[in-house]
């Protein structure tokens, strides 16, 4: 079974068990198609904001939204860390919400971790939508693998990329920290959307975010 033909088994298993924890869920092979069916989703008009994804970037969604016809919130645009707070709490209420996730375990479960906590605060409550964009890269087996690869994998990833003095920034995996760099503060488990198809997940058949 070759990489493509086992990734769309398993993703659309994985799409099966996210419905069954009330939330909207597909499958799609390319990058283009996720944001495709992203703007399906967005009603023109609506207003939209996003955390620090990768994922919406790499697939377009972030331009294309940007240059659509939407209110956007975006926090890049501010100049510094209150001037990004204050467009974080215009955008709580916004009606789509844009993010991806740190790991899917095969059963449905979204695992995120924040620094702040203003993606998982989004994620739990507050915006009307949240559409999240993960490559197949993130599935897992189980929310234990998820929690792990949240900190052995991406925290590592992300504390290099931004430069942060954490032990995973220099030796690449995990010590459990408590450094004012750390961005392992907050963990979210998604196990079950309270209100019906509020979360949607588009799951890529391809490597995207970390």
């Amino acid at each position: 079974m070759n990489r493509r033909k086992r990734n769309k088994v398993l993703g659309e298993q994985v799409v099966k068990a996210l419905e069954s924890r009330n939330m909207e869920a597909c499958y799609v092979e390319t990058r283009e198609e996720a944001k495709e069916k992203a703007l399906e989703w967005i009603k023109e008009g609506s207003s939209v904001s996003w955390g620090g994804s990768l994922s919406i970037a790499e697939i377009g969604l972030k331009q294309a939204v940007c240059e659509g016809d939407f209110q956007v919130f975006n926090r890049d645009l501010g100049k510094d860390r209150e001037e990004r707070r204050n467009i974080e709490i215009a955008a709580y209420g916004c009606d789509y919400f844009l993010t991806s996730a740190n790991g899917i375990s095969s059963d449905g479960v979204l695992v995120n971790m924040d620094g702040l906590g203003n993606r998982v605060s989004f994620i739990a409550s507050g915006p009307r939508n949240v559409i999240v964009v993960a490559g197949m890269n993130k599935v897992v087996k189980s929310v234990e693998d998820a929690i792990s690869r949240t900190r052995n994998e991406a925290a590592p990833i992300n504390t290099q990329r931004l430069g942060l003095d954490t032990p995973c920034c220099r030796l690449g995996t995990c010590f459990d920290c408590k450094t004012p760099s750390t961005i392992c503060c907050q963990m979210l488990i998604t196990r079950y959307s309270r209100e019906k198809n509020r979360i949607k997940v588009i799951l890529v058949d391809d490597t995207l975010g970390f």
